[in-house]
């Protein structure tokens, strides 16, 4: 796994400034050594200055200590390096001066500014040692050695560590723009998984709506159907046999076809349910995932060749068959529509004569059907039922969901739903879909 920047935490902290123990140990090491080196060249400077020997050595222990709060503090540590170049001292420090502010994130023109004076103080050290050494004796060259071992000199101690610093901060700095980068991208996968887990549960919940309301589509008709025949066919089983005959064969042909819908839609779940799910989750967007699985139950049972409103005049003679007084009026040129629109208008009249049957047995009721010009409308209203009829005679549960699923079919397909009592005391639905 790769370490980024939030969890790139040192494992033991350093003390003061420090941000690990061995940057610390490093630390104090080269101040141990810079300090040793200055008390060392400490001696021929207090020679020449004509100060007492001690006195030299403690100047350079202390000059060279201070490369110890060379991270904390680099302009200092580089001034004091400039400062006691005339005295000869103050190499080590010098070059690790320039290296770490170099490597600092200080303005460039600082670090151009320190680096100048360095290399001037060291090439102008470099140019009046040579000349005295020459005076002297000790070096017998021509005159063009002094300026050449002076730039020579003085380029070899500043450049390398300025260029080595800054190539190890631009690194550095490079690293740690990675590790916010990574840090970013972390986030943003973390967030798109939340986000593709709250879509994944969101079209499970999708799914798990679907198939109750196709499950209650299906089957609820046929069964408050039969029930409403098994009803009437035990009240006529002894009065009159012929009757009670024809009563059992309807609940024998509406048995047939509730299994048959059933098989169908089980197996339209089976084949193409879970595969069509997948599908909307993994290549519809977030913001267009809810119109989508909102019309998937129409779209599902319209592939597999769902009912269509060609079938709706039977609708109303299998309710007129169990007893209800109903009829069915359409007006318009009768056309081929969208199998979804067709399917889910099917569904809202056959739930309406269902609710007729378990609310209102006996009721009159009133189905109408509009084609116009690019839309389907339909009503279904009944009138109060008879003062001695009673829907609890057939005993037909509501589990109270077959008006909400109406308005889910019409309103996933862009149309209006609407549905109440009337003034007469009886119950109207209607709801207008759109062709396209």
């Amino acid at each position: 796994m790769t370490t980024t920047g939030e969890n790139h935490v040192p494992a033991r902290g350093g003390p003061w400034w420090w941000v690990r123990r061995r940057g610390a140990v490093l630390d104090a090491g080269l101040a141990a050594v810079s300090a040793l080196e200055c008390a060392v060249e400490g001696v021929p400077f207090a020679r020449d200055a004509g100060i007492p020997v001690a006195a030299g050595v403690v100047f350079g222990l202390l000059a060279g200590s201070v490369l110890l709060v060379r991270r904390q503090w680099p302009i200092a540590v580089v001034l004091v390096a400039i400062a006691i170049t005339p005295a000869q001292m103050g190499s080590l420090m010098g070059i690790v001066g320039l290296y770490t502010l170099a490597a600092s994130e200080l303005p460039r023109r600082i670090i151009g500014a320190l680096a100048g004076m360095s290399l001037v103080g060291t090439l102008i050290v470099m140019f009046v040692r040579l000349r005295q050494d020459m005076a002297r004796g000790d070096l017998d060259l021509g005159d063009w050695f002094v300026p050449f071992a002076s730039i020579t000199a003085s380029l070899g101690l500043t450049a390398p560590p300025v260029l080595l610093g800054m190539y190890v901060g631009a690194r550095r700095r490079l690293m740690e723009s990675l590790r916010e980068r990574a840090d970013s991208l972390e986030r943003e996968l973390q967030l798109l998984a939340e986000r593709a887990e709250e879509r994944a549960e969101w079209a499970r919940n999708e799914e798990r709506t679907r198939i109750a309301r196709e499950m209650h589509d299906v089957v609820a008709h046929r069964v408050s159907l039969m029930v409403v025949h098994a009803a009437a066919l035990q009240a006529v089983a002894r009065k009159d046999p012929e009757k009670a005959v024809r009563n059992a064969a309807l609940v024998g042909d509406m048995g047939r076809q509730a299994l048959t819908e059933l098989r169908e839609m089980l197996g339209v779940l089976r084949s193409g349910g879970v595969e069509r799910r997948e599908r909307a989750v993994s290549a519809a967007p977030l913001a267009a995932v809810g119109a989508a699985a909102a019309a998937a139950a129409s779209r599902a049972a319209a592939e597999e060749g769902g009912p269509c409103l060609a079938e709706l005049e039977e609708l109303v003679g299998q309710s007129a068959a169990a007893g209800m007084a109903v009829d069915l009026s359409v007006e318009g040129e009768p056309r081929s529509c969208a199998a979804e629109v067709e399917q889910t208008a099917f569904r809202v009249v056959q739930e309406a004569l269902t609710n007729v049957h378990k609310h209102a047995a006996g009721a009159k009721t009133h189905v109408r059907l509009a084609y116009r010009a690019s839309e389907i409308a339909m009503q279904v209203e009944n009138e109060p039922p008879p003062e001695g009829s009673s829907a609890s005679s057939a005993r037909l549960p509501s589990g109270g969901n077959g008006l909400v699923g109406m308005r889910e079919r019409v309103v996933a397909l862009g149309g209006v739903f609407v549905s109440g009592p009337t003034e007469a005391g009886g119950f109207r639905v209607s709801a207008v879909i759109p062709e396209s």
